[in-house]
């Protein structure tokens, strides 16, 4: 399916999740059979015709103007990070299968960022949130990434899948639905991805939630917040996290935890590290999704 077809999905999905009185429309006459706004409606908040609105939902081969696009966006109610995945779905626009990526890379001196703040959790993302590398302590705190196969590599995979991220994330709904949108903005950013798609059917698979959550086109961008978790060693634990993006490394990302200082959760980090608890320090260099 192309992207301007996923584009017209999108859409429509951000139109019926809105109600005539959230949007600021007049109501219109007669019965509503579809939930949410009607096209006409979004159309004539948009500026735009009917017909010409019609046109994008369907994933219509057109080229609207960014004035033509972010009046839509304001229509629909779309957040900052709604409005960049409707850039990204008819930016990268693609009607032909992708090709995998090249293999992703960890730079030395990266690793050894990540061995210097060896007190705190910290994990190098890739692209779908491939885990390409991380510290003793993030392993020790969430699951032993470079202990399993290439494939299975993936914090997203590892959040909706796993029965132990379950028990160990206190509020796992809410964390598992972000991990899906962020996973949605990706398929955004590099269309027709082999193994994203391989990824993707994964999931879709083995996890209701995910197909919930994955059909509502929902996207999350938070770089920082808190996360509540229940470690099996070191009990509650409430942490700050911050993901920063690496501007010499596309696609990559670093994800450090931390605790206030003097807190319980602090003792609980310093317990975890300092624990008779042993793991890989690093992640071997991932092979491709399709690889034995």
């Amino acid at each position: 399916m192309g992207q301007s077809a996923e584009f017209g999905k999108f859409l429509k999905v951000m139109r019926a999740r809105l109600s005539p009185e959230d949007a600021g429309a007049q109501e219109s006459s007669g019965s509503r059979r579809v939930p949410g706004l009607r096209r006409e409606e979004v159309a004539r908040l948009s500026g735009v015709s009917t017909d010409y609105y019609t046109r994008l939902e369907q994933g219509r081969n057109i080229h609207p103007s960014k004035a033509v696009l972010d009046s839509v966006a304001r229509a629909l109610r779309l957040d900052a990070g709604e409005q960049a995945h409707m850039m990204d779905l008819l930016e990268h626009c693609a009607s032909s299968a992708g090709n995998p990526g090249p293999v992703q890379k960890v730079r030395p001196a990266l690793r050894q960022l990540l061995d210097a703040v060896g007190d705190v959790p910290a994990m190098v993302l890739g692209r779908r949130a491939d885990v390409l590398a991380g510290n003793r302590m993030a392993y020790l705190l969430f699951a032993d990434f470079a202990a399993l196969p290439a494939p299975e590599r993936n914090l997203t995979r590892w959040i909706i899948l796993d029965p132990s991220a379950g028990e160990l994330f206190r509020d796992w709904k809410t964390v598992a639905a972000e991990a899906v949108g962020a996973l949605r903005m990706d398929v955004g950013r590099h269309p027709n991805d082999p193994q994203t798609n391989q990824l993707v059917g994964e999931l879709a698979v083995n996890s209701e939630h995910f197909r919930q959550w994955w059909a509502g086109h929902r996207v999350a961008t938070r770089s920082a917040g808190t996360v509540r978790l229940h470690h099996p060693v070191v009990g509650d634990l409430e942490l700050n996290f911050e993901t920063l993006s690496l501007p010499d490394d596309p696609d990559q990302l670093l994800r450090v935890y931390s605790a206030k200082v003097g807190s319980p959760s602090s003792d609980a980090l310093t317990l975890l590290n300092f624990g008779d608890v042993g793991t890989h320090a690093e992640v071997p260099e991932p092979a491709r999704r399709d690889d034995s």
